[in-house]
This record gives structure tokens, C-alpha cells and sequence, in this order.
């Protein structure tokens, strides 16, 4: 009788150890949703459905991208900090996730507690455009222009929180201007609304800009990463245009709830890594200014800490407030 238990809990224990790589093995037997917090047609859409449409091609489970757009991204973000800890909840974070705990007084989640990091895989550069009616073809000749007519410059940008926004809030603090932001639900609409003539300008996807730059609807001045972008090197960086350290990323990454089985964060890093090395999804990713990212959670991790850490910062000098 007495090995016959110890037998049993020997079976038990070794079923216990099996059961994590039983549960990556099983995932996923349903349709995964992924949450993006920003409009349909900009670079976050394009990049979750790039990821998406790999996942499903992959695993033979779909990966709905659902829209859900507003708030600065804390409306996508809510959903998936109280979705089940399952694996089947994503959500797609991007600048704003970093932002977003100082530009909001309260959240409804805790960014950091509440999530558990997956991958950082994307990086975008920003593009500073204007509208031809404004007379300025650099950065500096921008800022000399603004400085003689304090709050009458009107940029637009994704949402409050967005690199698009805190872009513009450094150029004030850096170049010493008053202008007015107009947040959006996404880059497209103000995009729309800076090709209509009713914004000065903005920091917009890069390769969002460019076909209206080159159509000469709009002026590129300077993109906001620290060297050049391969895809347009005749533009300067805003950095070698006067306002040194100049540095503003648009990133996007994948998070799950807090407490989701490692076994799962594990599997999904390496099947969205790995998705991202083949050609054509690089391709997909490159055609929005975006750089494929590798990195693993804890990496990913760190890296949110040290964008939270600069743009509070900036939050504090600049006196923003969303609410």
C-alpha cells in the first residue's frame, strides 16, 4: 500500500512538471484576439496585422486585430489589463503605454503591474512636415517663424501621449516656442487634416509623409531619430538641425496580462521573432518606416522602465496634462 502512494505521488509530481510544456505545446486551440489602442491605416494597425496574419499563418489559429482606438491608448489598454491571464487577450502597446502614467493623474491599470511583457519589435522614426503655406524649409528657419507668432502654429499628432505629441512638447521645451497641439485618433486623420491646410505641421510617420512630400503637398524639416533614415538620406535629423540629442522613437511591442504563463510569453517572443526575420514580413514592416525588433521579455521590460523614467521628465517641465 505504502508504494503504491508513493508511486502516485511520484506520477502526480511528475505531471505537475510536465504541465508548463503542456500548456505551450496546446497553445493555441482558439482564435487570439490582439488589441491595438490607435485608428485603422496607421503604422500600429499595419504592424499588428503583419503579425497577426504571420501568427495565423503559423499556428492555423486566426489573430483578430481589434480597433479599438481613443484616450490616448488607455481605452486598448483597459481591456487587456483585466482580460484572462490566458495568452488569448494580447495587446499591442505602444510609446503611449510608457507615457501614460504621467500624463494621466489615474488609470484604470497599473502599467507596469498589470502586464506582462512579451517583445519589443518595431521601432519607427517620426517625420517633421508642414503645411507649404508655412515659410520655413529647416528646423531652425521653423523655430525662428513659430518664435514671432507664439500659440498661432497648430500641430496635430496620433493622441495625447503619443510619440507625435511629445515630439512637438520637446521641440517646444528645446526650441523655445509656444505652439498648439490638436490630438487625434491615430496619425492618419491628422495626416489628413495637415494635407487640408487645417494644421501648420507634425510629426508624422515617416513613410506616411514622404509620398505627400514628394508630391510637394507637404515640406519635410527633420526626422527625430539620432541618425538618418536609410529610406530618405537627404533629410536631416533634428538632432544635426540645431537641437542636439534631439531623439523621439515611435515603437511598437506586445504585452499580456499579468500572470500569464511564462511557458506562453516564451512561445510567443520566439514565434514573433522569428516571424519577423522572414522577408516579406520585413518588407511589410520597412514599408512603414519600422525597424524589426529582437529582444526578449526582460529586455523589453527594461526598456519600458527607461522610457517611463525620460518622458516624466518631460511631463514635469512641460506642465502637461491630459486630464
Amino acid at each position: 500500500m505504502k508504494s503504491f502512494f508513493v508511486c502516485a505521488m511520484l506520477a502526480v509530481a511528475l505531471l505537475l512538471a510536465a504541465a508548463p510544456d503542456v500548456v505551450a505545446q496546446q497553445y493555441p486551440s482558439k482564435p487570439i484576439r490582439l488589441v491595438v489602442g490607435f485608428a485603422a491605416g496607421g503604422p500600429s494597425d499595419v504592424s499588428a496585422r503583419t503579425i497577426a496574419q504571420k501568427l495565423t499563418e503559423k499556428w492555423g489559429q486566426q489573430v483578430i486585430v481589434d480597433i479599438r482606438p481613443g484616450a490616448g491608448g488607455n481605452i486598448a489598454t483597459e481591456i487587456v489589463a483585466k482580460a484572462p491571464a490566458d495568452g488569448y487577450t494580447l495587446l499591442e502597446p505602444a510609446f503611449a503605454h510608457a507615457v501614460n502614467p504621467s500624463l494621466y493623474s489615474k488609470l484604470p491599470f497599473d502599467a507596469v503591474k498589470d502586464f506582462a511583457p512579451i517583445l519589443l519589435f518595431a521601432s519607427i522614426a517620426n517625420l517633421l512636415v508642414v503645411h507649404p503655406s508655412i515659410p520655413a524649409h529647416s528646423v531652425k528657419e521653423l523655430i525662428a517663424f513659430a518664435k514671432t507668432r507664439p500659440n498661432q502654429l497648430i500641430y496635430g499628432s496620433a493622441g495625447n501621449g503619443t510619440a507625435s505629441h511629445f515630439a512637438g512638447e520637446l521641440l517646444t521645451l528645446m526650441g523655445g516656442i509656444k505652439i498648439t497641439h490638436v490630438p487625434y485618433k491615430g496619425l492618419a486623420p491628422a495626416h489628413t487634416e495637415l494635407m487640408g491646410g487645417q494644421l501648420s505641421m507634425m510629426f508624422d510617420g515617416i513613410v506616411t509623409g514622404l509620398p505627400a512630400v514628394k508630391a510637394g503637398r507637404l515640406r519635410a524639416l527633420g526626422v527625430t531619430t539620432l541618425k538618418r533614415w536609410q529610406g530618405a538620406p537627404d533629410i536631416p535629423t533634428m538632432s544635426e538641425s540645431g537641437l542636439a540629442g534631439f531623439e523621439v522613437n515611435s515603437w511598437y511591442g506586445l504585452l499580456a496580462p499579468a500572470g500569464t504563463p511564462r511557458e506562453i510569453i516564451l512561445r510567443l517572443n520566439s514565434e514573433v521573432a522569428r516571424s519577423l526575420r522572414e522577408p516579406d514580413a520585413r518588407e511589410r514592416l520597412y514599408s512603414i518606416g519600422a525597424e524589426p525588433m529582437d529582444n526578449t521579455p526582460e529586455e523589453f521590460a527594461a526598456y519600458i522602465a527607461a522610457e517611463m523614467a525620460k518622458w516624466a521628465k518631460v511631463v514635469k517641465t512641460a506642465g502637461i496634462r491630459a486630464d
